[in-house]
């Protein structure tokens, strides 16, 4: 408990909650720089919420700052964690979104920015009295470097810096803050698997199955584990997921389309209960979204099923003749053959981990079982799911050093998010992974 002056009155502000004994003994942790390492379910965005919350209350007046590697994920993930906070604690406050800055009033006008820390030349120039990063092993290491330069008001009483990761191999958050040879001052916290009891029942369970076994230790043991190259479908084996496929006229046609102008790109799949069958593959250079089309009926046309099309969420957006890609399919394939398409084309695409992380699991989850098999001819694609990999402490993946890779790999994730992700709870919450 805490108290603070509105308007002359005393108010009671509650900054406590039911803390596992992990998220405990990380807000008692009295070190200048300090971590939270843990598993999904482990309760680290709680953490790191409160421990912005209860810092900003005792540096009254203060400037802090919390970010997280993508804009994405700080305004969809970490903002609104501690937005759903301060709604629960009835904490006054107000919020500047032209500058992205929350005012805590009950707390001397203590301020937060929010920042995401990719750009990380952007955070100089800052004089912080704490900082906090979210899912720091996505993060780079210049931009931690970065914000401890930053670690300097000088009226602060408790400077601290402070991130939560799930880990990823023995990269700089792990030499940093694990390893024996970390640095003087940083300490760690680490979550024990299992530990939350708030969970519902079965959730680790689900998970099991919804993941591939390297991911399972990773992601829900917390594990540190080797990385090989930071491959991004390391599940993937010519030997369990390349298979020959029979077109099954019973079933419908599922066409999904990555957007590239070259390659223009896009995979055929029928779906049999659980498991997905890439029956073919579309890699043209220089082409436009007819010439896909085209392209689908020359191969395709006829299939009394019927056909689902789906992929890229920019289909959505009109292009430069004033049609958007969906419209041009409908027209297209309506005016061509007997096809009345169903089209489902998301108003926005998953994050990039969430869907890689899907298509792994289908490789192979950790329970053994392989769910997405491919047609030998698919050979961009299976060269896709060996070759590309990770940039470096990034989220995001290697599209620069061959400009051929990741379309493909992209169209099926597409896919793969649209048939199965509303079928299990990935993470804490529906969908996405925390």
């Amino acid at each position: 408990m805490a108290k603070s002056k509105s308007d002359g009155v005393d108010i009671v502000v509650d900054l406590n909650y039911h803390e596992l004994p992990s998220q405990t003994k990380f807000h008692e942790c009295q070190a200048i720089f300090k971590g939270f390492s843990g598993g999904v379910g482990s309760g680290k965005s709680k953490a790191l919420c409160y421990e912005a919350l209860r810092l900003s209350r005792d540096n009254p007046g203060s400037l802090g700052l919390l970010g997280a590697p993508t804009f994405s994920m700080l305004r969809n993930a970490t903002q609104m964690a501690l937005f759903e906070i301060i709604a629960e604690k009835n904490i006054e406050h107000q919020f500047n979104k032209s500058e992205n800055m929350l005012t805590l009033t009950q707390f001397k006008d203590s301020k937060i920015l929010f920042r995401p820390v990719e750009e990380f030349e952007r955070l100089r120039g800052l004089n912080l009295s704490w900082f906090g990063v979210d899912e720091l092993t996505y993060t780079p290491e210049d931009a931690w470097l970065r914000l401890e330069g930053r670690l300097r008001e000088p009226g602060a009483t408790r400077k601290c810096g402070f991130g939560v990761w799930t880990p990823k191999g023995f990269d700089w958050v792990y030499y940093r803050f694990v390893a024996e040879t970390r640095p003087a001052g940083y300490v760690t916290t680490f979550a024990e698997p299992r530990e939350n009891q708030y969970l519902e029942a079965g959730y680790y369970e689900r998970l099991k199955n919804s993941y591939d076994e390297k991911l399972y230790k990773q992601e829900v043991l917390g594990e540190y584990l080797p990385v090989s190259a930071g491959l991004a479908y390391s599940s993937f084996t010519r030997e369990a997921n390349v298979v020959p496929v029979t077109l099954n006229p019973h079933l419908p046609l599922l066409w999904s389309l990555d957007f590239n102008v070259d390659p223009m790109c896009s995979v055929i799949a029928q779906r049999d209960g659980d498991i997905l069958k890439v029956i073919d593959e579309i890699y043209l250079r220089n082409a436009s979204t007819i010439d896909a089309c085209i392209e689908f009926l020359k191969r395709y046309p006829k299939h009394p099923a019927g056909l689902i099309v789906c992929g890229d969420c920019s289909a959505n957006h009109r292009q430069t003749g004033g049609f958007t890609d969906v419209q041009m399919i409908k027209r297209e394939i309506g005016a061509r053959s007997y096809y009345q398409p169903e089209l489902k084309f998301p108003p926005s695409n998953p994050l990039v981990r969430e869907r890689v992380n899907l298509t792994n699991s289908k490789l192979r989850s950790a329970a053994g079982e392989t769910q997405l098999i491919i047609d030998p001819k698919c050979k961009e694609l299976i060269m896709d799911f060996e070759q590309v990999c990770f940039k470096t402490n990034s989220a995001e993946l290697e599209k620069e050093k061959d400009r051929k890779r990741t379309h493909l790999s992209d169209a099926l994730g597409y896919l793969l998010w649209q048939q199965f992700r509303g079928e299990k709870t990935i993470g804490e919450q529906t969908g996405r992974i925390v």
